[in-house]
């Protein structure tokens, strides 16, 4: 089973997209739908079935939106390197 993470992601606007990225291979869609299906066309699987784990990504006790936004810039830092 290929294992895909989709996550959002965030231009210099604001705009809100989203990637799937599925080991080297990856795809970009308004929607976590669009980036996902874009991305099995590249994986060429003919039959595709899926376990989806959905996270809310809200601030709770646990993970402040502070946090959440410095999470964020990390990741983006590590995305581009």
């Amino acid at each position: 089973m290929t294992t895909v993470a989709i996550l959002p992601i965030f231009d210099a606007d604001g705009e809100k997209t989203y990637r799937a990225i599925a080991g080297d291979k990856h795809s970009v869609g308004k929607t976590a739908g669009q980036a996902l299906d874009a991305l099995t066309t590249q994986l060429g699987e003919t039959e595709f079935s899926a376990l989806l784990v959905i996270q809310n990504f809200s601030p709770d006790p646990f993970f402040s939106a502070k946090q959440q936004e410095r999470l964020s810039e990390l990741m983006s830092l590590w995305r581009l390197g």
